[in-house]
This record gives C-alpha cells, sequence and structure tokens, in this order.
C-alpha cells in the first residue's frame, strides 16, 4: 500500500509533553498516530468499502514490488 504524510497542527508544548512521557514509557508516538488512524479509518469508512480497498491491494501484489533483475546479468 503506498503511504502518505500529512500535516496536523497541534499545540507545541502538549506535544512535547506527548512524546516526553512516551518516551518515558518507551511507546512509539508514530505508532501510536498509526493505530489511531487505523481506528478512524475503521470507524468512518463503510465496510464496503474497506472490502473494497483491500480486495484491490490483493489483487495487485507484483505492482507493487516489481521483480528486480539479478546483477551481473547472463544465463547461469
Amino acid at each position: 500500500m503506498k503511504q502518505t504524510t500529512f500535516t496536523v497542527k497541534y499545540d507545541e508544548e502538549k506535544l512535547s509533553a506527548i512524546r516526553q512521557y512516551m518516551g518515558k514509557r518507551n511507546v512509539d508516538f508514530e505508532g501510536e498516530l498509526t493505530e489511531v488512524m487505523g481506528k478512524l479509518y475503521e470507524k468512518y469508512v463503510p465496510q464496503a468499502v474497506r472490502e473494497y480497498i483491500e480486495s484491490r491491494e490483493d489483487a495487485q501484489p507484483s505492482a507493487r514490488r516489481p521483480a528486480r533483475l539479478q546483477a551481473g546479468g547472463g544465463n547461469a
């Protein structure tokens, strides 16, 4: 699945506190945000749409990662 980056405005001091206390608990900030985004996706995107998106991902495995040619070429 192709990933994207987005920007969210949030109070700098609060964000600093979140990162500080998550760090004390050895919790990954980005991992937590990814989990929250997944919950938002499941909450707001209808099941039929989620199934459609997942079926498109499953149908195109080779399109996501093309085969690589061996360096040095030639047939062995």
